[in-house]
């Protein structure tokens, strides 16, 4: 059998040990001074860190960085190569340059299978994932709606109800016909055309923070647009990145503000671009199961862990409102409604 040698304590000593164990006043003082003083060795000691910022011109709208890092030679250099990243998006899923791969699908797609990327495959096919949770109220087949309405390449204008009807015919997300196998992708409706106006700059934030990270940066803002924004941790001294929810009844000003650690957010406004015809304002953001633009909500924003995610979600929330939303949101989104309803506030959904 293996022993085990134990000490006895002196009964005055086993006393004091079993009471909560207390420093002296004096003591206290002093160890309360060390720690400061080590905490403010260790702020002393901390790199300073540089902040390189750069943008590009991608999209139809324009993508920025704001980064912080030790060094600055290879900060510039991952910022570089996070704004080359949204030019070569650029000339896939641009619908405003002819040479894109998006273009060529518009072009193509109609009269039989086409081979994509799969690149370009995996985002059609979330985009038709989308479409079906959102029941429709997210399509990226309403380019000839947007046309019909005058917000491709314009600020819009009313159209007659023939046209809309026209447009309508020639929409429709259950036309995308994806082929895993051969990686095709082909239009059941050859009036079909692609817009990529509601996913493009999420995705495109989403792979330049991914390079961002990869080059090990661990605090930097993306943006595309300012509507659609990831965090990347916080920046010096700061809980996170502090964003301002525009008020849509006046844009200058702010109504929420939030701060964001590796998250992301993305808003819809109908101040963003709309016109007034008739008495009544008409924003781009369009319903594609009425062909008319959505009514009844004045913005959304959308928290979630990825841009595209939240950049997709800002529209069905948008166009079906804080009661659809509230049945049917992810468990870690945060969504902020702004109703156009009288009296109606600006507030999260519970």
């Amino acid at each position: 059998m293996t022993g085990r040698l134990t000490k006895k304590v002196p009964a005055p000593l086993r006393s004091r040990l079993g009471k909560k164990f207390r420093l002296p006043s004096r003591d206290r003082k002093g160890a309360g001074a060390l720690l400061f003083f080590i905490a403010l060795t260790a702020l002393a000691n901390q790199p300073e860190l540089v902040r390189v910022e750069g943008s590009v011109d991608a999209m139809g709208t324009a993508f920025s960085i704001v980064a912080y890092g030790e060094d600055q030679g290879r900060l510039q250099s991952a910022v570089s190569q996070g704004l080359e990243e949204a030019r070569r998006l650029d000339e896939m899923l641009s619908n405003y340059q002819p040479t894109s791969e998006w273009s060529m699908v518009n072009r193509t797609a109609g009269a039989g299978p086409v081979h994509i990327t799969p690149e370009l495959f995996q985002l059609l096919a979330a985009c038709v994932e989308y479409s079906r949770e959102s029941e429709g109220a997210f399509d990226i087949t309403v380019g000839p709606l947007m046309r019909v309405w005058g917000f491709y390449k314009g600020s819009g204008h009313l159209p007659h109800r023939a046209e809309v009807w026209g447009a309508l015919n020639k929409i429709g997300y259950q036309n995308i016909l994806l082929d895993p196998a051969h990686q095709t992708v082909k239009f059941a409706n050859p009036s079909l055309e692609l817009d990529p106006g509601g996913i493009g700059k999420g995705y495109a934030v989403d792979r330049i923070a991914e390079i961002l990270k990869d080059n090990g940066v661990r605090q930097a803002l993306v943006s595309g647009g300012g509507s659609s924004i990831y965090a990347i941790g916080a920046p010096p001294h700061e809980k996170g990145w502090k964003l301002d929810i525009k008020n849509p009844k006046n844009p200058e000003e702010s109504i929420e503000t939030v701060y964001l650690k590796d998250q992301s957010m993305s808003t819809s406004g109908n101040y963003e671009k709309f016109f007034y015809a008739q008495g009544r304002m008409y924003s781009h953001i369009m319903d594609p199961r009425t062909g008319y633009p959505s009514q009844g909500m004045l913005s959304t924003s959308v928290i979630a862990p990825r841009t595209l995610d939240s950049e997709a979600w800002t529209k069905p929330y948008y166009i079906l409102g804080p009661q659809w939303a509230s049945k049917h949101r992810h468990n870690d989104f945060r969504v902020y409604f702004c109703e156009a309803r009288p009296g109606a506030k600006c507030d999260w959904l519970q």
